[in-house]
Formats: C-alpha cells, sequence, structure tokens
C-alpha cells in the first residue's frame, strides 16, 4: 500500500465520526422541526429514527475497516471511545432537545427547575459520574474489543491512546461529587412572614 493511499485510509475514520455527528445534529434538528414546527409528525419520527442509526453505521464501518486489512490508527479508538459517550449520552440529548422544542412550538410549559441541596444534590451528582462511568466502561470495552479484534495489542496498540484522556477526565470528574457529598449545600431559609409582609 502506498503512503497516500494509507493516508487516505488512516483519515477516513475521522472524517466518518465527524460526518456522524453533524449528521446527528441534521437529524435531530431536523427530525424535531418536522414534529413541532411543521406539523410533519411522521417525517419527524422517520428523522428521528435515523439519530440511533448514525452509531450503527460508525460502529460497523469502524469493524470492517480493521477487518479488510486497514493498520490500526488512534482514530479507529476515537470512534470506540465517541460510540461509548453517545450511546449513554445521546438519548439524554434528544429528550432535552425534544423537551426544548415542545415547549418552543408545542406551547408545553417549563418544569419547574428543582433546587438541589442536600441529599438531592448528593444523589444527583453521583448520578452524573456514574453515567460517565457506564460511558467509560462502553468505550473502554470497545477499544479492547477492536484490540482483539486486530490480533493483539502489537497491533492493537494504536487503539489505546484514548484510555489516557478518558480515564483523566473519569478520575477529574469525580471530583465533583466528593466535594458535594462533603458540602452538599443547604436550601435556602424561608422568608419570614415579617419579611413577606413588607415590613
Amino acid at each position: 500500500m502506498t503512503v497516500e493511499r494509507f493516508r487516505a485510509r488512516e483519515s477516513a475514520i475521522l472524517y466518518l465520526i465527524l460526518v456522524c455527528d453533524v449528521l446527528f445534529w441534521v437529524f435531530l434538528v431536523g427530525g424535531l422541526a418536522a414534529r413541532y414546527a411543521a406539523g410533519l409528525r411522521t417525517l419527524g419520527g422517520a428523522l428521528l429514527l435515523c439519530v440511533p442509526l448514525i452509531d450503527v453505521v460508525l460502529l460497523a464501518a469502524t469493524v470492517l475497516s480493521v477487518r479488510d486489512g486497514a493498520e490500526p490508527t488512534v482514530w479507529h479508538g476515537l470512534s470506540a471511545a465517541y460510540l461509548g459517550i453517545t450511546v449513554v449520552y445521546g438519548h439524554r440529548t434528544v429528550r432535552w432537545a425534544d423537551a426544548k422544542f415542545a415547549r418552543r412550538y408545542g406551547g408545553s410549559a417549563a418544569p419547574p427547575r428543582p433546587g438541589l441541596y442536600g441529599r438531592a444534590a448528593v444523589a444527583d451528582a453521583w448520578r452524573s459520574w456514574f453515567r460517565f462511568l457506564l460511558a467509560y466502561a462502553i468505550s473502554v470495552g470497545m477499544i479492547y474489543g477492536l484490540v482483539v479484534l486486530v490480533g493483539g495489542l502489537d497491533r492493537g496498540a494504536p487503539l489505546l491512546v484514548w484510555l489516557n484522556p478518558l480515564t483523566k477526565v473519569l478520575v477529574y470528574s469525580l471530583i465533583w461529587p466528593v466535594v458535594t457529598t462533603i458540602w452538599p449545600g443547604k436550601a435556602p431559609e424561608p422568608a419570614s412572614d415579617e419579611a413577606a409582609g413588607g415590613g
């Protein structure tokens, strides 16, 4: 394989990741706009169904690429890491965007934002961290799955590059739930009758 062909195949996965990320937002915004702004619920539903298919396409392309003899690169590892994140956070992003469009075009009332204090704040902080831990575990599992697929650590070493930043984010993000556990905050004091009555 010539150097030019190798570089082209090496960068193909990176371009595919970028395309998939763009398509995620295209299908998400397009589907919600069709559902709420244009009133085309069938079209909107069809576009939204394409959102999870993007992950399937990226996973299949990554696996087929290394199975067809492409040299494993850091971009194949990034594909695996990216998939782990989108599997865990993709659905939450869709729900968040759906609620935004429903309020903007469907007339839904915005839910009250709960104040998080005490145990509620601690529970929320740890839920967020464990959510990222799940994404981390999926990403690492996919990375090692690709390593096995390409024949072991000798060929798969470039795939492991992303373990370092993923692990750092996992460890550093642990600071927030630990700090929240130690200092969970207190609910604000209720206004006194005298203050409520204007003195």
